[in-house]
């Protein structure tokens, strides 16, 4: 998708659609309260804004649209085919999420009625800036334009997409700062699409192997490096965690690296690392049958760490970033480790198996120690979809948020509110890391149902040394089976806009 800005009358550019977001107007009926930019652009358009606003259809509350047909009124001189209008609800408590549903709204409902050119008139919204809102727009609106149908023959009925879309913001002033902004959204919503596009596919379609590829084809695009870690080299380095896990598959598991350097030496290097269990069975401890076909988004922690690696090479952030993925297939079989196994991480700690389907934190274990002694971070940050006790605790609304540094915490929140997606602070205690320690061996894999989700981030501390780190569960965010104006059923690409925003305000 195209996205570009322009400070010029958006009735005088050629548009499939127009998309007009709107604050909460009031129960009057009274034209005269819309901006006085709107009314210019209502006389052109033959009047249809005020007198869908007179006759009740279209109060501006959050979420509410109309569709009208400027071609219907009293002789429009554009060359506008249709107007949305979008409800942000009440002036004064609109915020970024809501201008990106309204991107999302446009693309979405410009798509259906197979119109290719839309253009976005951009408010002034108390408490936002033109730029802030702009980028929170083209993430709406290329996050709107997203669909997964790489499996499906559509023939006739394939939804129309939207080719380009224009945002139109008054004043030349602030038009280049507008344009760097929007220029940002699209680069983290693109790179949050991928991170879903890796999420949806299927796990026969996407083993650790073929995951390692799409890492290297990013590399290649954006001139990141890459390297690939396969069984062998695995071994060489005595990475027992990752290979216990995937030992169980015919598809070997991998370690990927991504790297985003910087100029200046003296960069910070903030290493970013994903849980990448391409399936997961549960292994001997096998899964539920029900549901079990969600399994394939357990990767989902990689894959957001794929995308931001993207994100972070095309905006080339001055910083030493690097993304570290631990890929594995969690399946049952002769070769697959067992309850009660005990396994020896490259660390040198070792892992006492309560349970095969805590297998994400195992893999965890080799990538973290890895990032920590390998490139010497300032700090870690790590995704995965790890507990079920975070989706009880804190369901789809946020992603845990568990660290051993404070600042680093902090940081991570902000950045998460600030770009939408936000993650909440949950507690690690002495008693959660205590409850991990194995009378047999150094750690245990699981320590029961209690307080899972910060036990398990206990386990992976004993990893990450004295290094700033943080830890994100998205069990809950990760994948969807509700739909939004951004979002559509599956992979959510959670994750991407905030390690963005931590690095862009770093």
């Amino acid at each position: 998708m195209q996205i570009t800005t322009s400070s010029h009358d958006p009735c005088d550019t050629r548009a499939d659609l127009l998309a007009l977001p709107l604050t909460q107007l009031g129960d009057e009926g009274d034209a005269g309260a819309l901006p006085p930019a709107v009314r210019r652009m209502d006389r052109r358009l033959g009047g249809v804004i005020a007198a869908a606003v007179a006759s009740g259809d279209f109060r501006g509350s959050a979420g509410q649209t109309a569709l009208l047909y400027p071609d219907g009124g009293q002789g429009s001189d554009t060359k506008i085919r249709r107007v949305l209008l979008v409800g942000l609800g009440k002036d004064g408590k609109v915020t970024g999420e809501r201008l990106r549903r309204s991107g999302g709204s446009a693309v979405r409902r410009a798509g259906r009625g197979k119109s290719q050119r839309v253009s976005f008139w951009l408010p002034r919204i108390k408490g936002l800036s033109a730029p802030d809102a702009a980028r929170a727009v083209a993430e709406g609106c290329v996050l709107g334009g997203y669909r997964f149908d790489d499996y499906r023959d559509l023939g006739d009925a394939e939804p129309g997409r939207v080719r380009t879309v224009t945002i139109f913001s008054s004043g030349e002033k602030q038009l280049a700062a507008v344009r760097k902004a929007t220029k940002i959204g699209r680069i983290l919503a693109e790179g949050q699409n991928l991170a879903r596009d890796l999420s949806n596919a299927p796990g026969n379609d996407l083993p650790p192997s073929k995951l390692a590829s799409e890492a290297r084809r990013v590399a290649r695009a954006t001139g990141l490096a890459c390297q690939v870690m396969d069984v062998a080299e695995l071994r060489r380095r005595k990475m027992g965690g990752i290979l216990a896990v995937g030992g169980g598959s015919t598809r070997t598991p991998r370690l990927i690296v991504l790297e985003h350097k910087a100029r200046r030496k003296s960069a910070p290097t903030v290493c970013l690392v994903g849980k990448g269990v391409t399936f997961d069975s549960g292994g001997i401890s096998i899964k539920p049958s029900a549901g079990m076909e969600e399994m394939k988004h357990d990767m989902s922690g990689a894959a957001a760490v794929v995308g931001a690696m993207q994100a972070v090479a095309e905006l080339a952030l001055p910083l030493h970033v690097v993304g570290v993925i631990g890929a594995a297939e969690n399946l049952p079989s002769g070769s697959a480790y067992r309850p009660g196994d005990v396994v020896r991480t490259s660390s040198g700690k070792t892992i006492e198996v309560l349970n095969t389907d805590a297998e994400g934190r195992v893999v965890l274990a080799d990538a973290l120690h890895y990032a920590r002694t390998r490139f010497s971070p300032d700090a870690m940050v790590d995704l995965a979809t790890l507990t079920g006790a975070c989706m009880v605790a804190l369901g789809e609304a946020a992603s845990g948020l568990f660290g051993s540094d404070e600042e680093l915490i902090e940081r991570v929140r902000a950045a998460g509110d600030k770009a939408g997606e936000r993650a909440w602070p949950l507690p690690l205690l002495d008693e959660h890391r205590r409850a991990v320690k194995s009378t047999i061996a150094d750690v245990k894999n699981t320590a029961g149902r209690d307080a899972g989700a910060s036990t398990a981030a206990a386990f992976l501390q004993a990893f990450t040394g004295d290094t700033p780190w943080v830890h994100l569960d998205i069990a809950g965010t990760g994948w969807t089976s509700a739909a939004t104006p951004c979002q559509i059923k599956g992979g959510t690409g959670v994750g991407v806009r905030l390690l963005l925003q931590m690095l862009l305000d770093w």
